[in-house]
């Protein structure tokens, strides 16, 4: 199936005067700005989204290569624990001013390769799969039919660099909203 990977629009807000993601998710919270039924509009499965996210690479760490920095992405530099990670130590500098870390600007960093911009870092993105382990694999591989937790990818503002790799698996609870979630949509073509 050939997709449409759409850039990640946001719901209009700003922080000191630019626009950022906004991090409503799902639940009731997300029905008066998602439209589901929308002309082929969905959640990516786990696989379309990494697919997306490596930009074209294969075997790299990141969707530009195997290193990162506060340059590339919007995460938590811990430098002792990740030799790929090049800092700095802490919240991303350029989205800490007023005291609380926060999200960078839509478009901020680079694209990357198919240009998408933010695949990893800033906020963690929902997938239509729900987590079940280990990951599926195949030439269209899907999740379980059913489970408790949706699976989450990208990392962001407040993780390691761990969590940012293109192939890291996280998960959470469909429901409600936290500042460190999102999403992006996928069409048929």
């Amino acid at each position: 199936m050939e997709l449409e990977i759409l850039r990640r629009r946001h719901i209009p807000w700003t922080w000191l005067g630019v626009p950022h993601y906004t991090a409503i998710t799902s639940g009731p919270k997300a029905t008066p700005y998602v439209n589901w039924t929308a002309n082929g509009y969905r959640l990516p499965t786990e696989a379309e989204w990494e697919k997306a996210a490596r930009g074209g690479l294969s075997g790299q760490r990141f969707p530009w290569g195997d290193t990162i920095s506060e340059s590339q992405a919007n995460y938590y530099g811990y430098t002792a624990d990740y030799s790929y990670d090049l800092g700095p130590n802490g919240n991303n500098t350029a989205f800490t001013s007023g005291g609380a870390p926060y999200t960078s600007p839509v478009g901020y960093f680079a694209p990357n390769g198919y240009g998408l911009y933010d695949m990893v870092g800033n906020v963690f993105e929902w997938c239509w799969d729900w987590y079940g382990t280990p990951y599926a694999g195949g030439s269209d591989p899907r999740g379980p039919a059913s489970g408790s937790f949706r699976v989450v990818r990208g990392g962001c503002w407040g993780s390691y660099a761990y969590s940012a790799r293109c192939a890291n698996r996280a998960y959470d609870y469909p429901v409600g909203a936290l500042n460190s979630l999102g999403f992006r949509c996928v069409r048929g073509l």
